[in-house]
């Protein structure tokens, strides 16, 4: 089981970081601006562009904290409430696919994917399988 759970995390890891990296790149930061519902922007007072980069940063940070045995508990918890916080432009974006393309990943595909990533990361940052003793 531990076995299982290191891949676990370390998959998770990779592909946070990997598209926490993305959310710098010119074209994706472009669409991922768009992606952010303007009540959101309006509400947090920054803008779009802003919001990436600081969801790339959360993403980078939470993909190298969930390694470190020091780090492991909080960042799966962080990464887990990241996910939930992440979700409105995900829904903006799905709800609009002609604007999106690929990034608007149906509803109905979206949301189950989501929960079963949550539980991952739970289950490889949290449980007695994680390696915090």
């Amino acid at each position: 089981m531990e076995a299982a759970v290191t891949i676990t995390r370390g998959l998770i890891s990779a592909v946070f970081v990997g598209f926490g990296i993305v959310h710098f790149l010119p074209k994706p930061l472009k669409t991922m601006s768009k992606m952010i519902p303007p009540v959101i922007v309006k509400a947090l007072r920054c803008s779009p562009a802003f919001l990436v980069k600081f969801t790339g940063v959360c993403e980078i940070a939470g993909g190298i904290g969930i390694q470190l045995p020091q780090t492991r508990w909080l960042a799966g918890v962080m990464l887990s409430i990241f996910c939930v916080c992440v979700f409105p432009a995900n829904y903006y974006a799905s709800s609009r696919p002609e604007q999106f393309g690929k990034f608007a990943i149906p509803l109905k595909k979206r949301l189950p994917a989501q929960i079963i990533l949550i539980a991952l990361i739970l289950w490889a940052t949290t449980t007695r399988y994680a390696g915090l003793e």
